[in-house]
């Protein structure tokens, strides 16, 4: 058989355009593994950050203090002006971390809500942010499936149907073969997974749940094409043990409780199996104290280990007093991560602070960053300063390349870090003209680079608040 590729016009126009977010280009803190220090220079090395020297360094130290679990129960403050990079700090410190360690953000108006208390949606977050890894070594069996036949009886309640009675599987790897009865519930887990004859599955003893690895590499030319993944033949016995590792977090766990299904529980990670949709409903403190006590549990005989995660609350000066005294209360508890806030407000009113429990500036507390103070002294704060001109030149050029605009003058964008200094507009006003620069270029002259004539152009036909107030 002979295939010949064919390329439509149209195919061959097609490309691929991943969407530029804000923080698209970070990666990273941008810090020497070896001495810690900041990296300036090239952005690759950076991380995407620019400047930030200090601060850098400082979440560089929060999170070896993470990795080494002694940081949890405390708090970070991430104080500074808009726009000097405090979210880009929390997301480069998520990266560092990497994807094992749970990392919950949140914004200070995601309280709000007619459904839910608000201290029950930051206990939520809260529960988010700390995972917990399962190890559990389960009994499976394992194999290319050899024989499959599914014995039928009449139907008990009578009628014409027939009802499955029992499954024959017959099973084989390199060291033997075994044939299984099967339970007819297990015929449902069989078809969902359309598993014949040849194909290579494991079942697991406990649950009874049914995984297809693929296809046995002994029928790979049955066919000259086709869309099959082909695995080796099990190696070892058919019945055997196999560790499961698996992540989860509490907020998991109290879900998954929260409605039971009947399963086995001395099964830890059936727990994640019974996870449904989530519900905007809450969840009693009496079943987050019973999957604690069964959490510790765990966690001494040796089964889990507790990971603590980070929880970042952008805008924190959005919550009101009765958040900040829960915060207060989370972190003397056992059970509680590493909380990250951020604020870009100095001395300013607490919300909710005052003796009607009103929301009018005008009688709330006085207070730096808007939190009180018996929470501001157990934080650690890190400040975040204004970009000067040269670091405002290279953050408009990485986002250039980011946002796909390579072909871009060296006058455009000095012109576009003159106007992004915070006495005539902001940085990240500045940003915002880019992607509008380059259409502008497009459309009314046919160019592909970017030129300060079309920087002027957009930069009058799209105001900054300071300009249109």
């Amino acid at each position: 058989m002979k295939l010949e590729e064919i390329n439509s016009p149209s195919s061959a126009q097609t490309v691929k355009h991943d969407r530029a977010a804000a923080h698209s280009h970070i990666t990273g803190l941008g810090l020497d593994p070896d001495t810690g220090m900041a990296l300036v220079g090239d952005a690759t090395a950076s991380g995407g950050m620019v400047g930030q020297i200090e601060a850098r360094e400082a979440c560089g130290l929060i999170v070896d203090l993470v990795r080494s679990s002694k940081l949890a129960g405390r708090a970070i403050l991430l104080a500074g002006a808009p726009g000097t990079g405090k979210t880009a700090l929390a997301l480069a410190l998520s990266h560092e971390l990497g994807s094992r360690v749970p990392f919950c953000p949140m914004v200070g108006s995601q309280v709000v809500s007619t459904e839910v208390k608000q201290t029950e949606i930051i206990m939520q977050h809260i529960r988010r942010s700390i995972g917990l890894r399962i190890r559990e070594t389960k009994e499976v069996y394992e194999g290319e499936v050899m024989q499959l036949d599914v014995q039928e009886t009449e139907d008990p309640l009578g009628g014409y149907g027939r009802t499955v009675s029992h499954v024959v599987l017959g099973l084989r790897t390199t060291k033997g073969t075994k044939t299984l009865r099967l339970d007819p519930t297990i015929h449902e887990s069989l078809t969902s997974e359309k598993v014949t004859v040849g194909d290579v599955i494991y079942i697991e003893s406990n649950s009874g749940s049914v995984k297809r690895l693929g296809r046995s590499d002994a029928y790979a030319a049955e066919f000259d094409l086709e869309a099959e993944d082909y695995v080796s033949l099990p190696k070892g016995e058919v019945h055997k043990r196999r560790q499961v590792v698996q992540d989860v977090t509490l907020h998991d766990l109290d879900v998954a409780n929260a409605s039971p299904t009947g399963t086995n529980k001395k099964d830890v990670l059936s727990l994640v199996q019974q996870l449904n949709k989530p519900k905007k409903t809450e969840i009693t403190e009496k079943l987050r104290s019973e999957v604690n006590r069964v959490v510790n549990k765990y966690i001494l005989e040796g089964v889990a280990e507790l990971i603590p995660g980070v929880l970042f609350i952008d805008e924190v000066h959005m919550l009101d007093m009765e958040c900040f005294t829960y915060l207060n209360k989370s972190l003397e508890s056992t059970l509680s991560p590493i909380l990250i806030m951020a604020t870009n407000r100095g001395l300013t009113h607490i919300r909710c602070s005052d003796r009607g429990y009103s929301n009018h500036d005008d009688d709330s507390l006085l207070s730096p960053h808007g939190i009180p103070m018996d929470l501001l002294d157990r934080m650690l704060i890190i400040r975040t300063r204004s970009y000067n001109l040269q670091e405002r030149l290279k953050i408009v050029s990485l986002r250039a390349k980011t946002e796909g605009i390579d072909d871009i003058t060296t006058e455009a964008l000095e012109a576009l870090a003159e106007l992004g200094d915070s006495s005539t507009s902001s940085l990240r006003f500045v940003i915002q003209l880019l992607t509008p620069a380059k259409i502008m270029a497009q459309c009314t002259e046919g160019r592909t680079q970017v030129t300060l004539s079309d920087i002027h152009t957009v930069q009058h036909l799209f105001l900054h608040a300071k300009t249109s107030a």
